[in-house]
């Protein structure tokens, strides 16, 4: 089974909002950092936000007062709330859990990948 399923992406025009899901059927996230990377065609995959065990968060700077990630314990699943999309956007992002090994974590860190959701913005 998949540990981490992700769902949510889709196309929307600039300006728009979606809002990306990462179940966490193993419970990863109980004791790793939990991220979202992105991976735009011809680029390398970065980190967009991350939050700890304890809920603390980073946002990148690239998507700060716009992208929100956040966690529901009960339904163990995480989110990330993307409003006032830019073309800029577009990318694969990914669910991760990572070792607790560098804040923000690096892909190279990742334990667990999601399989991926295509994110599209038009302009």
């Amino acid at each position: 089974a998949q540990q981490l399923v992700e769902s949510g992406g889709g196309s929307v025009q600039t300006g728009g909002s979606l809002r990306l899901s990462c179940e966490d059927s193993w419970y990863i996230g109980n004791t790793n950092y939990m991220a979202w990377f992105r991976q735009a065609p011809g680029k390398e995959r970065e980190v967009v936000a991350s939050i700890t065990p304890g809920g603390a968060t980073y946002h990148d700077g690239s998507v700060r007062g716009r992208f929100t990630i956040s966690r529901d314990n009960a339904k163990n699943t995480l989110y990330l709330q993307m409003d006032s999309l830019k073309p800029d956007d577009t990318a694969m992002y990914y669910c991760a859990a990572t070792r607790a090994v560098n804040w923000p974590p690096r892909a190279q860190d990742a334990i667990y990948w999601g399989q991926g959701t295509q994110v599209t913005v038009s302009s």
